[in-house]
């Protein structure tokens, strides 16, 4: 679970915002970040609209689609063997800096973790931002060790680096849909 502030952004201006109308983005700046591109605009076939989260599990990738046959392609770690899932859900929380309540599988396994781990701490996984998905335990967040993107490591939860995770919050608002496929 996933507390803290929730994102305070200002809308863009000027020649960020036309681009991000051209490409049909919802272009936000959220206070103590600054977003360069941090993803790789691909070739994608797929049959979801634009406006779509996709994770493909067995690639490691996080893809949004912006239009027809392209998406943005991000790096991404996720759940290690016996925690994969697949399925639909939508994002309905957006945090920044947030606290983790870890989820009961994560207590089990680590007995002497607290119930709440306070934003920044070393023993938070969750980085510089996350957004939780809708019917489970599950977000996909920004992440305390960078080296473990492209892995396949989590209880569940799709890993971004914290510069990837501030920017797919920028292209995406409450209710965006996300596929998860292996």
């Amino acid at each position: 679970m996933v507390s803290g502030a929730t994102l305070a952004p200002f809308r863009c201006r000027g020649s960020l915002a036309r681009i991000a109308a051209t490409l049909g983005l919802s272009c936000m700046i959220f206070p103590g970040f600054v977003s360069a591109q941090a993803a790789d605009t691909v070739s994608f076939d797929s049959r979801v609209a634009p406006g779509t989260i996709v994770v493909r599990t067995g690639e490691r990738r996080l893809y949004l689609v912006i239009s027809p046959g392209h998406a943005l392609r991000y790096r991404v770690g996720v759940g290690r063997a016996g925690r994969q899932w697949a399925g639909v859900s939508s994002i309905d929380g957006k945090f920044i800096r947030p606290d983790w309540a870890p989820p009961l599988a994560v207590k089990r396994d680590h007995p002497g973790l607290p119930d709440v781990v306070p934003a920044g701490s070393p023993s938070n996984p969750l980085g510089a931002a996350a957004l939780t998905l809708s019917g489970g335990e599950y977000a996909i967040h920004g992440t305390n060790a960078p080296e473990s993107i492209g892995r396949f490591v989590s209880y569940g939860c799709i890993r971004m680096s914290n510069k990837d995770i501030v920017d797919l919050s920028l292209h995406v608002n409450l209710g965006t849909p996300v596929v998860v496929v292996r």
